[in-house]
């Protein structure tokens, strides 16, 4: 493995994945080194499970209109359904379906709680997002529920100021061959013989020379630049030693920004057993059971028999820990009120994620924890090129100022490490 590279990238998630392929395309001599077995890291779409493609991570083309991804899945002939809404979808309550009446006051509570975090953001108060809901709304789990599933934390972990500063659209479009498959797909049409080691994991970052070296289990290599495209727990955790040890200001801006927790529960059935049509959503609420935690479905994705559960925050975190069979009961019990006890016989396959557990990435996404949302800053090119010597660079959703949490947030972080790299690099040489 010892070698010479103009730039070494660790991590083959959608940055790093971005990053490789952009220096490959400028001439620059990249390798990049992956942890897992596999590429794409959170974007990770599964073929295997149930013989049709399912994002066990991320599933929606956010902010379509101006998603470079999407532009992508164009060229590159990748379906998708146009952007649906939240308003006043369907919700069972535990015992019935709520009328037309509940579900336009259930998204107006939604929307409410959203709005009274973006403004308090937008004034610059970072604060909780839990503090600016309302606890007197009888919806308020399910607002709850959905900062949850939105931010991967309960409101209570979550900056209202950094909330603030995401940019969306509001149109969110899922892939019909899946979110990880275009991902891939992108990478391999700009590079398809980008230099990928997998199952490689990097233990130690030798940043102390003009160059850096970096230990994994199967040798060491040199280069003049790194970008470290991984997520914010591997480095937090300090998964990866560093010499010298990082700048406090980036630790803090690490531990600041951790990856919360949102998972998915689904399963395969025999047929069609909901009575509604593709790509049907259902938000689930049980009045009845303060105890029983929301869950949201999408119903029959693109016509195939199946029902995919969005878990977040502590709900989702809970149930990691509980084990698969927990979040399938949960998942499946949810379903039999809505649809009645003859579907359990319907269940021919049902899966879960575990991205929380997962040892080399740690969670979901990031989200700024309250009072602490300037930290993203910290981690952008401008600031931590010349804090590291012009030696190292991170890339990630959690680096984007106003896409962090997305798949094209990591994605032009990756491009954006790519060509700061290569400035730097042509800045020596010259």
């Amino acid at each position: 493995m010892s070698d010479d590279y103009d730039v070494l990238v660790v991590g083959a998630g959608a940055a790093g994945l971005a990053a490789g392929a952009w220096l490959h395309q400028a001439g620059a001599r990249v390798r990049v080194l992956e942890a897992a077995a596999r590429t794409g890291g959170r974007a990770f779409t599964d073929t295997a499970t149930f013989g049709v493609a399912w994002d066990r991570g991320c599933h929606w083309l956010h902010s379509a209109s101006v998603n470079p991804l999407r532009v992508a899945a164009d060229e590159l002939g990748f379906a998708y359904l146009g952007p649906g809404s939240r308003q006043a979808r369907p919700t069972h309550l535990g015992s019935r379906w709520a009328d037309e009446a509940e579900r336009h006051d259930i998204w107006r509570a939604i929307d409410a709680g959203f709005s009274a975090v973006k403004a308090a953001g937008d004034a610059g108060r970072d604060i909780a997002a839990s503090l600016c809901l309302d606890a007197t709304s009888p919806w308020l789990r399910l607002a709850r529920h959905w900062f949850g599933v939105m931010s991967a934390a309960d409101p209570e972990h979550v900056s209202t100021r950094d909330l603030a500063a995401y940019a969306d659209t509001g149109e969110n479009c899922p892939v019909e061959r899946g979110y990880g498959t275009l991902v891939q797909a992108v990478a391999a049409h700009a590079a398809p013989d980008l230099d990928i080691v997998t199952a490689c994991p990097v233990e130690t970052v030798d940043w102390s020379g003009t160059g850096v070296t970096v230990t994994t289990l199967r040798g060491s290599l040199t280069a003049r630049q790194l970008i470290l495209a991984v997520p914010t727990s591997v480095i937090a955790r300090g998964a990866i030693r560093f010499t010298p040890g990082l700048p406090v200001e980036l630790e803090e801006a690490f531990a600041a920004l951790p990856l919360g927790a949102a998972e998915k529960v689904a399963f395969r059935f025999d047929r069609e057993v909901f009575g509604m049509p593709p790509s049907s959503h259902v938000d689930t609420l049980d009045l009845g059971s303060p105890a029983r935690r929301p869950v949201n479905f999408v119903i029959n994705p693109f016509g195939e028999p199946m029902a995919v559960g969005l878990l977040g925050g502590s709900n989702a975190a809970d149930l990691v820990a509980a084990g698969p069979q927990a979040m399938a009961d949960f998942g499946l019990a949810v379903l039999v009120d809505a649809f009645g006890a003859d579907i359990r016989a319907r269940v021919t396959t049902a899966a879960t994620t575990a991205w929380l557990a997962d040892p080399l990435i740690g969670g979901a996404y990031s989200c700024a924890l309250p009072g602490l949302a300037h930290m993203r800053a910290r981690l952008a090119p401008e600031h931590v090129g010349p804090l590291l010597g012009g030696r190292m660079l991170f890339a990630g959703e959690a680096v984007s100022a106003h896409a962090y949490s997305t798949a094209h947030g990591a994605h032009l972080t990756g491009l954006a490490a790519a060509e700061a790299a290569l400035a730097q690099l042509q800045g020596v040489t010259a």
